[in-house]
């Protein structure tokens, strides 16, 4: 297959679904690490370990290029993956990129000194393990300065969205952006740091307000992986069909999915 997609669970999905969007005739792999998600209340090792398997499951698939759809994966292991595991002939991209060029204007290979953007106070939401890596918090310091980022863990969001609980994760949703509130008043910005959340995108802007720029990075990492198969036309590999695995109970992960996604959803299990 041309590109894998990679999530611990179903919020992949969103990105996922703006990428056929946005080129439909490019088939994709899907692999949702269901049995061991969620990932973001594991330690760095774990995750790591968890990533390369899925990455290797991926590889075997025939995917030369793979999109770590998951915040955690790309805060938490990708950076150790480029370092000592990814070969030469394999490309693997996290979802951090994308977001990052977008707020400070500028592309990811601009080595120039950090400067000012035009957003000041930003809100960040996104699991426990993204937030301790401060991975998002690190790459935008190198490239923007006079940003005030208050990050906000948000327990529970992820579990009740797998579990298909969506009125607990309304709940949680409106939970964390009040706790975020009392910390951050008035942010300009708000990045959803986690695939899972944009399914809910709509309930967080309802609770930070409408002059809240809520930000997620579906249409964003569509827009990036479009730009760069153009650049690397080798990366599209084998393959002609789409398809879905997942490590966890395959019936129960493709009723969720065709719920998230409002058609069916066939995925196997591996």
């Amino acid at each position: 297959m041309a590109v894998g997609i990679f999530d611990s669970g179903l919020g992949g999905l969103t990105v996922f679904d703006k990428i056929n969007l946005s080129l439909p005739d490019l088939p994709l792999v899907y692999f949702a690490d269901s049995a061991h998600a969620p990932y973001g209340v594991r330690d760095a090792d774990d995750i790591y370990d968890l990533t390369t398997s899925a990455v290797s499951q991926l590889w075997n698939q025939g995917c030369d290029l793979i999109l770590l759809a998951c915040n955690t994966a790309s805060a938490a292991a990708l950076r150790r993956m480029q370092e000592n595991f990814i070969p030469s002939n394999k490309r693997v991209l996290g979802v951090f990129v994308p977001l990052i060029e977008a707020l400070t204007e500028r592309n990811w290979g601009d080595n120039s000194p950090p400067r000012e953007v035009a957003v000041k106070n930003v809100a960040l939401f996104a699991t426990p393990a993204t937030i301790a890596s401060r991975a998002f918090q690190r790459e935008l310091a190198f490239r923007a300065i006079g940003v005030d980022v208050e990050a906000q863990s948000c327990g529970g969001i992820v579990d009740a969205i797998e579990e298909g609980d969506l009125i607990l994760a309304e709940a949680l949703v409106r939970s964390h952006v009040s706790a975020l509130l009392r910390k951050m008043p008035k942010p300009q910005s708000a990045i959803l740091g986690c695939t899972h959340y944009p399914l809910l995108e709509n309930i967080f802007q309802e609770a930070l307000g409408a002059d809240v720029t809520v930000s997620s990075q579906a249409n964003l990492v569509a827009d990036s992986l479009s730009d760069y198969l153009s650049r690397h036309p080798n990366m599209y590999g084998v393959g002609e069909v789409s398809k879905f695995f997942t490590t966890g109970q395959a019936q129960n992960v493709s009723e969720r999915a065709t719920q998230f996604l409002r058609r069916k959803i066939i995925f196997e299990a591996l």
